[in-house]
């Protein structure tokens, strides 16, 4: 079981780096036997981390980091202030990325993607947009030209992490199972395609050999497939002060593919109950809290759970991290 489960440790990727493989088969070592703290952050503040390392102590071992400000199709002149103060407030968050990296953290990328064209206000959503997916697909359309442009002016800015070698968590089209995201809106037929359009397309025209793919939805009908997925994951928002082992989650994303997969927790508001995890040995290989309320008050987890949690031998810190890359 154990050789079989290490074979599927391959990278989707075949020209995947030989970092990349390293964090694959780190992430294979501790599954069952610990778990990578994540945080997530929305801004350059990042007052989640300093909230985390004043209350434990400690910092994450991954960190998440946001790249919205960076869409090229903002339409600036129809955003409310709310939106105006969420880009300023995320922008250049690459930087703080870059310095993440020097400190050896793992490294996430969420893309709230304002659509290519056809958005108002905050065009990640599908309420604000009349931009298609289900036309984006379609080669020679023009979604479909705006979506490759959009797609290329983000690889241009992954580049360098990939020339120096970085290995990136690469988790797009997030949460596509849902509605709420233009990329979701179309059913879970274009939602595939977007994202297998992306993997073709930053494999083998960008050549992004640093990217680990993550795919984040648990239906079972929605899943890209495994090859071109290496970890699969799934958001959950349990209520406040709920610290589970969050069993029967991971039975249900597991169960959409036949192949031993990577299971991780992209976005979650509550901390997963570590003690729990420790005894039940459920293997989620990592969580990453959000960001605000989330991961810089006690109002979800309180500072105590905070504490303990970071303090546990099964919590995987930034201090407990190897060298990766």
């Amino acid at each position: 079981m154990e050789n079989q489960k290490l074979a599927n440790m391959a990278p989707c990727n075949p020209k995947a780096s030989e970092e990349v493989k390293a964090v694959l088969r780190y992430l294979n070592d501790i599954a069952g036997k610990g778990i990578i703290t994540g945080q997530h952050t929305q801004t350059n503040v990042q007052k989640e981390l300093r909230y985390i390392e004043q209350v434990t102590g400690k910092l994450p071992a991954l960190c998440g980091f946001e790249l919205l400000s960076y869409s090229p199709a903002i339409n600036y002149e129809d955003s409310s202030e709310a939106c105006l103060q969420e880009i300023e407030e995320n922008r250049n968050t690459l930087d703080r990325a870059w310095e993440w990296a020097e400190r050896k953290g793992l490294i996430t990328f969420t893309w709230h993607w304002f659509s290519p064209f056809g958005s108002r206000d905050k065009g990640f959503y599908t309420e604000n947009t009349t931009f298609d997916a289900s036309k984006a697909i379609t080669e020679g359309t023009a979604e479909y030209k705006a979506l490759l442009s959009d797609m290329d002016h983000m690889a241009n800015l992954l580049k360098p992490f990939c020339e120096r070698r970085i290995p990136i968590l690469w988790r797009p089209f997030h949460e596509a199972e849902g509605e709420w995201f233009w990329w979701g809106a179309k059913g879970t037929e274009a939602a595939k395609r977007l994202y297998r359009i992306m993997f073709e397309r930053y494999t083998h025209v960008h050549g992004l050999n640093n990217l680990i793919w993550v795919w984040n939805s648990p239906l079972p009908e929605g899943y890209v497939g495994d090859d071109v997925a290496d970890v699969i994951s799934r958001d959950l928002y349990p209520p406040k002060h709920t610290h589970t082992d969050l069993w029967p989650e991971y039975e249900e994303l597991i169960s959409i593919t036949s192949q031993p997969k990577l299971a991780a927790l992209g976005e979650i508001g509550v901390l997963p109950g570590i003690e729990a995890l420790s005894l039940s040995r459920i293997p989620w290989v990592w969580y990453m809290t959000w960001s605000n309320e989330f991961g810089s008050t006690s109002e979800w987890t309180s500072e105590e759970e905070l504490f303990r949690a970071y303090q546990h031998d099964y919590a995987i810190t930034l201090d407990k991290l190897p060298v990766l890359y």
